[in-house]
């Protein structure tokens, strides 16, 4: 009975608190909102909304970091793809581009502000020598005005995510097959694959494509953090109008919530009209075979470019460690003059509380969402249904996004008199966690052999047994992976707990961004560094419980 309850129970989940935060967030856009005054539609919000200073910058920045980051991350998976040969060099850069799947956002955009920064390490490392800089130059770097610096750092979180899909999908592909086919009629590898893989490829992994255009066109951390700031971008401008001590900006804030999703919506139909543009010109270039032009230059790039990005992110998090135990580092020097620990025994004693939080609503929204995408799955299998029905399902709270619905929510939720807590802040965590763990874990539990399960039965073991003691077991290690990528995003998240949370609910994440808006790098490389090291807790044990349990038995211990 509960079997058949969850796959029901996800739908609910993913869908009611989408449609009433949207319902929520459109009467007050239009002035109706009676606790705080509003007995009437109006478009007064609207009015203010477009009257305030720098709106439609903010929109058109919104739109093209959107736009622009998720094209240069596709660029480069796809260049990357094409180009690998699964050699050893192909095998280390794909080790090393998946540990950064595990960072979050913010940790990401602090090392990477970090590293360009006017001060940074790229100017230190550079100067005087190759600069002539005694100090640092008097630039707008980080939080630049056209939003070049947010863009860089969505492209360094969202390659490994694009990647990741992308590999998942090629396994349905057979490309080896493919690119020898078109290499026995003369092309060469990296072209054959652009011409007779990436065609069929996009396709399957255009869904997490537009969850990646609607997260960068309306993220709220990345943005606090390398975003410009006069104006800011329009997701940054709805927080700073919902969280003001005046509750009539509350109306613009859900006026502009409601932009948001236009906005959100309008990259993805401009993206759509790309798709259509780009595959006439593919088409055109294809047709016309040729097999040998552009092989090194495309070549050369796709492994250049990912290589670019996982080391500008890695060199990044070092970054963030050598500020979080600097003591006196005057500029250009490389580095620090000495070293301490003082920063970390100052921030200790703040740290507590906000990683037990962390800690307490990742495991447990990535404890329900395991158990929601288990028991979905193996009704689906027990079922024997189509999988494929409800899968953009999923995506859904990736597509939509999150300030727009968000705040809806917390105004249904100040409607009922709820207190802002802990298991609020779960809740919304589970809206995002879900969708990721249930996507780690359903090729690896559709591809399981079911002749294991077979075999449990013709012993008279009972379909649940089976289930714990046959099935379970043999997928600990995909299950493990799947609780690491949960606990990961959940970690992550920064709006849920900022605004579910009302700011009393404090995370790793919330605390970390919120220090954005200082100077003080030492701390901020504290917090930061906490905040990126707390995935790989999960990450560790995903990889080393099986090998540990499983000592005796290889295929059971989970990819190498």
């Amino acid at each position: 009975m509960l079997l058949r309850l969850a796959p029901a129970l996800i739908v609910i989940l993913l869908v009611a608190p989408i449609l009433a935060g949207l319902a929520m967030a459109l009467m007050p856009a239009f002035g109706y909102l009676p606790v705080l005054g509003g007995e009437s539609l109006s478009l007064d919000p609207w009015r203010a909304l477009f009257a305030e200073p720098g709106i439609w910058r903010s929109t058109l920045i919104s739109l093209a970091s959107g736009l622009i980051a998720t094209a240069v991350s596709l660029a480069v998976v796809f260049l990357y793809l094409a180009a690998a040969s699964g050699k050893r060099f192909d095998r280390w850069v794909r080790r090393l581009v998946s540990p950064l799947l595990s960072i979050p956002h913010a940790a990401a955009a602090f090392g990477l502000a970090f590293l360009i920064a006017p001060s940074g390490l790229i100017a230190r490392l550079t100067s005087p020598g190759l600069t002539g800089w005694e100090r640092p130059p008097d630039l707008l770097i980080v939080q630049d005005p056209w939003g070049l610096s947010l863009i860089a750092g969505l492209v360094i979180k969202e390659i490994p995510f694009l990647l990741l899909m992308s590999l998942a999908a090629l396994s349905q592909l057979d490309p080896e097959r493919r690119v020898a086919m078109a290499r026995s009629l003369g092309y060469r590898p990296t072209l054959a694959w652009w011409k007779v893989v990436a065609p069929s490829l996009y396709p399957l992994i255009r869904l997490p494509v537009f969850a990646v255009v609607a997260f960068a066109s309306s993220v709220v951390d990345v943005a606090m953090i390398l975003g410009p700031t006069l104006p800011p971008t329009l997701a940054v401008s709805i927080l700073t109008w919902f969280s003001d001590p005046d509750l009539d900006k509350r109306f613009m804030a859900s006026a502009g919530g409601i932009l948001q999703l236009g906005v959100t919506a309008t990259a993805l139909a401009i993206w759509w009209g790309l798709e259509r543009l780009v595959a006439r010109l593919m088409g055109c270039w294809i047709e016309r075979g040729g097999r040998t032009r552009g092989e090194n230059g495309l070549r050369l790039a796709g492994k250049g470019l990912i290589l670019l990005a996982s080391v500008t992110a890695f060199i990044g998090i070092a970054g963030l460690t050598i500020n979080s135990v600097a003591g006196f580092w005057r500029f250009p020097d490389a580095l620090p003059e000495s070293f301490t620990g003082a920063h970390w025994v100052q921030a200790l004693p703040s740290l507590a509380g906000p990683i037990g939080s962390t800690a307490l609503i990742a495991l447990v929204a990535t404890l329900l969402a395991v158990t929601l995408a288990l028991g979905a799955l193996e009704n689906e299998q027990r079922t024997e249904r189509h999988p494929s029905r409800a899968l953009w399902l999923l995506y859904l709270p990736l597509i939509v996004p999150q300030i727009a619905f968000l705040f809806g929510l917390v105004v249904l939720v100040e409607q009922f008199g709820t207190r802002p807590t802990h298991a609020l802040v779960i809740f919304g965590h589970l809206l995002f966690v879900l969708p990721y763990v249930f996507l780690s874990l359903s090729e690896a539990y559709r591809r399981f052999d079911p002749r294991w399960s077979r075999l449990a039965l013709t012993l008279g073991a009972s379909r649940n047994r089976a289930f714990w003691r046959v099935r379970l077991p043999m997928l600990l290690a995909p299950m493990l992976t799947a609780l690491a990528v949960g606990l990961a995003v959940s970690i992550g998240q920064y709006l849920p707990t900022q605004l579910l949370g009302a700011g009393r609910i404090t995370t790793v994440t919330t605390e970390a961004v919120s220090l954005a808006a200082g100077g003080n790098r030492r701390i901020i490389g504290v917090w930061a560094l906490v905040q990126a090291c707390l995935p790989l807790v999960g990450f560790i044990v995903a990889i080393g419980l099986p090998r540990l349990l499983w000592s005796n038995r290889r295929a059971m211990q989970g990819a190498p």
